[in-house]
């Protein structure tokens, strides 16, 4: 019963990087192409999410660089708030690219600007009740899709794959 699962399965689970590896393998038998096994995948994957999260930002009329910035103050908490500072930090783009993400954000009736009560020189950039909805619902869509791109693996692995990537990536994502 398991040989006959795993001749289908090898079958079935055959994708374009294992053509891409077996060519390699036969075009330059003196290298090791193994990292292309897993990461020839996830740049593969990552295009797919690419594509799933345009879509789901543009259904609700937004660009990536919007949710981006409208997800930073949502995940802030009540009352979404957060200075210019810590969103550039956020969202990692230059102070003068943040001004004008603001700037577009608060002409689309997105966000608004206020001063900030503690800082006279300083001002407090949060969400309008339009971004919130709009920030929300583009969340819901975009987690529907992730889970789509997600269904053909079961939760325990998902959560190893997780694992995984999160090892591969703790190094890039700490400071210094």
């Amino acid at each position: 019963m398991s040989r006959q699962y795993t001749c289908v399965m090898t079958e079935e689970a055959r994708d374009e990087v294992d053509r891409l590896v077996a060519a390699w393998r036969t075009e330059r038998p003196d290298l090791d192409v193994e990292p292309l096994q897993v990461l020839s995948r996830v740049s593969r994957l990552a295009k797919h999410l690419d594509r799933a999260r345009r879509a789901a930002f543009a259904e609700h009329d937004l660009e990536p660089w919007e949710f981006d910035v409208l997800t930073a103050l949502r995940r802030a908490g009540k009352p979404y708030e957060l200075s210019p500072g810590t969103l550039l930090r956020a969202t990692l783009v230059t102070s003068g690219t943040m001004t004008n993400r603001i700037d577009r954000l608060a002409q689309a009736g997105l966000v608004r600007r206020r001063p900030d009560p503690e800082d006279r020189r300083g001002v407090l950039v949060s969400l309008t009740d339009t971004g919130l909805s709009r920030v929300d619902a583009a969340f819901a869509d975009l987690l529907r899709r992730e889970h789509e791109l997600l269904s053909g693996l079961g939760a325990a692995d998902q959560r190893t794959l997780a694992s995984l990537l999160r090892t591969l990536l703790a190094p890039f994502d700490s400071p210094g």
